[in-house]
């Protein structure tokens, strides 16, 4: 199935029934009053997270979902029906956005969690709620209101515990698949991974978290090079970042220091409030590097980075020192939410602080999209100019 993480789509919740005008009419029975019943409700349009879902394609085919329209009011004081609502299924850890305003109006992160993004119509009034002892046959009624029509934007953020950076064919699929049951593709050549991976890494009594592996960074992502920046809007969530750096690239010409310093360059220009996240460093392929030189070329990296946060030195495809990592990063999960469950200003700090990483991706995501565009009009606008030039060339000829 084709991984689809943006899906804009239009939401109409129905129309409430309109107000009945009646009269009672019937054999014997002379001036028998107002009887006209309300309309009913109109449908509301609601968004839940299945876990049987993994990504947003079918919003892509279809994209206008409109709840039932209220039915009106009937004579005898009877009530029209309500209008049925929808309820839009999507994958865990989707935010549901109103284009026009901004507004996040649905956040997704548990199984179940049911959310209503676009209300119906309030049901119109019958004849009769007007009757008074003044006005003892009103002509009077009230129509139902219209429901809500929203431009929604629905984005998938991949809920997990770690997030995988590094360049491409750095080893980051090859980790996954070493600490997990996952199996993402690996070869030898760079972007085998293009779409985010998941991977449950289980550990003794029953300590579990998830890793997810997201398509390489190159230079430039942040410009639109390679796959770009748009994957990294999934380690929004995450409570730690591994970089890993391939310490023996196939290019002898690389030095694994310059292409760390990259990746953290991308990573700031995409979001400084990630970039300032728990970032752990992982010199990885160290078996391909002979033994009496490894922790010279470590050091060697590190002094030129200027690194200071933690190190671990693995091989990813031996599973040498990848059980340390997940121990280390176990412990590092369960002590940051315990101190959140005791310490509420704490939790209050993850919650802004993941706020303030999505504003940022989502801003950066804008930016890039615009830029996109601009480049697309360019284009456009050179092919017209090369056109007409050759036109004028055929005619000098003739």
């Amino acid at each position: 199935m084709k991984f689809v993480d943006e899906a804009s789509i239009v939401v109409e919740a129905g129309k409430g029934g309109n107000g009945c005008m009646s009269f009672w009419r019937e054999k014997f029975v002379a001036k028998g009053g107002p009887d006209g019943g309300d309309g009913g409700d109109g449908g509301s349009v609601y968004v839940e997270a299945d876990d049987a879902i993994n990504t947003l394609i079918d919003y892509r085919y279809t994209r206008r979902y409109k709840a039932e329209n209220g039915q009106n009011g009937m004579g005898k004081d009877m009530t029209g029906a309500k209008g049925s609502d929808i309820t839009l299924k999507v994958p865990v850890g989707t935010t549901v956005i109103d284009e026009d305003t901004e507004e996040v109006l649905a956040d997704l992160t548990e199984i179940g969690q049911r959310e209503k993004i676009a209300q119906g119509g309030y049901h119109g009034l019958g004849n009769t709620r007007f009757k008074s002892s003044v006005n003892r046959a009103p002509r009077q009624t009230k129509p139902g209101q219209p429901g809500e029509t929203r431009n929604i934007k629905l984005e998938l953020k991949v809920l997990a515990d770690v997030g995988l950076l590094g360049l491409p064919n750095a080893g980051k699929s090859t980790f996954i698949r070493a600490v997990s049951a996952a199996k993402p593709k690996v070869a030898d050549y760079p972007f085998t991974t293009l779409v985010p991976n998941l991977g449950v890494v289980s550990l003794q009594g029953h300590r579990s978290f998830v890793v997810a592996d997201i398509p390489g960074l190159i230079e430039g992502a942040a410009e639109g090079a390679g796959l770009g920046i748009r994957f990294l809007k999934h380690l929004v969530r995450t409570h730690i970042l591994l970089h890993i750096v391939d310490m023996a690239p196939w290019d002898e010409n690389e030095d694994p220091a310059d292409n760390m310093l990259a990746i953290s360059n991308e990573l700031e220009q995409f979001s400084p409030g990630l970039a300032k996240r728990e970032r752990w460093l992982l010199l990885n392929k160290l078996d391909m590097i002979p033994e009496d030189e490894r922790e010279q070329r470590c050091q060697d990296l590190l002094e030129k980075t200027g690194w200071t946060g933690p190190v671990f030195k693995i091989s990813a495809i031996n599973k040498e020192g990848t059980q340390d990592v997940c121990n280390d990063i176990m412990n590092f999960i369960d002590e940051r939410k315990e101190r959140a469950a005791e310490d509420e200003e704490f939790a209050e700090s993850i919650v802004a602080e993941r706020e303030l990483v999505e504003e940022e991706a989502r801003e950066r995501m804008e930016e890039l999209a615009e830029l996109k565009r601009q480049r697309a009009l360019e284009r456009k606008a050179a092919k017209n100019n090369d056109d007409e030039d050759d036109v004028e060339v055929y005619w000098m000829d003739e």
